[in-house]
């Protein structure tokens, strides 16, 4: 079948599938602060089995990244990445318990500063990639 929600789920197959090492960290934490915004918005309602579930989905994706973690290859970088995000596991988990947006407010701060600063990245590693290409097209 093509279209529709089948259609959706191979188009996210498809760019997972094709998407550097950084754009998928970029995906990773689109996922994440989707996650931690749809729990707040449960908590403010109440609904609290959507905000449990929601949050355990944000923390599944900072348990991902801190297991992509390359502590040989990114030395001091690894390190502090690794304290932010066992930091802002622990502040979901403490948000959970004591219902408290402000706290999922924050973690959502820190995940948006870190998702434009890999965004960043990305986009000059995929640009550089692409430049060979143009230089053909340009003299070729």
């Amino acid at each position: 079948m093509y279209g529709g929600v089948n259609g959706y789920e191979r188009y996210l197959e498809t760019a997972v599938e094709t998407a550097s090492p950084a754009r998928l960290i970029v995906m990773l934490y689109d996922g994440a602060i989707r996650f931690v915004n749809e729990a707040a918005h449960a908590m403010r309602q109440r609904d609290y089995e959507t905000q449990n579930t929601k949050l355990l989905r944000a923390q599944k994706i900072l348990a991902e990244l801190i297991s992509s973690l390359d502590f040989d290859k990114g030395g001091e970088i690894a390190e502090n990445l690794f304290r932010l995000y066992t930091y802002m596991y622990n502040q979901l988990v403490e948000a959970n318990i004591n219902d408290s947006v402000e706290t999922l407010e924050h973690v959502t701060c820190l995940l948006t500063e870190l998702r434009e600063a890999w965004d960043t990245i990305a986009t000059e590693s995929e640009a550089q990639v692409s430049l060979p290409t143009t230089r053909v097209a340009l003299h070729g």
